[in-house]
């Protein structure tokens, strides 16, 4: 059965926002290589709005000279949107109803997993409605002290189980939740 991962960058204080600003100076060859390995696991990229139209914006114009450009612009892509229409970006599909719903008939068939790249309100919505599998976390040794955040106080209330964990020599740490199993 497929699973549904989430993959993100984000601040010791929650920030994912504006990722171009802070990330980089992090960024070493072994994220490279869990970030490539998340892709290459997976078979679908699932993005929410935002994110979908950031990524449209600037992945189609990346040659092959860019670590994983070829496999992002080719690979099957979902868009979780109630405002959009249409979805213009190479092989991209618009979820017109319940992303939830979509998402859990995906799973059940055959396939590889279903990453999500960004996306912090269809995260917490995936959360809320039991979907998603898996919650990676690329926690950088930075505080912002503002911006979007993956999770806005007040709105979700959710155990997780930790599955994993890794430090990076840069200072990054690379967190694997599951959701906790019910007691």
């Amino acid at each position: 059965m497929r699973k549904i991962v989430a993959q993100l960058f984000v601040s010791v204080d929650g920030v994912m926002q504006a990722p171009e600003n802070w990330h980089f100076p992090y960024y070493d060859e072994r994220m490279a290589e869990v970030v490539a390995e998340q892709f290459h696991q997976s078979d679908i990229l699932l993005l929410g709005r935002t994110t979908y139209q950031a990524f449209a914006g600037s992945w189609p114009q990346r040659g092959s000279e860019v670590p994983l450009a070829d496999r992002i612009n080719t690979m099957p892509k979902l868009v979780a949107s109630t405002t959009l229409n249409t979805v213009t970006w190479q092989n991209s599909t618009l979820i017109s109803g319940s992303a939830a719903d979509e998402l859990t008939k995906l799973k059940q068939q055959p396939g590889r997993n279903i990453t999500i790249a960004g996306s912090p309100t269809l995260i917490r919505s995936l959360l809320h409605d039991d979907v998603l599998d898996e919650l990676q976390l690329l926690v950088h040794p930075v505080v912002l002290g503002r911006g979007g955040r993956l999770f806005e106080e007040g709105g979700l209330n959710k155990s997780l189980r930790l599955a994993g964990s890794e430090v990076f020599k840069t200072g990054v740490v690379h967190l694997t939740y599951q959701p906790a199993v019910p007691q």
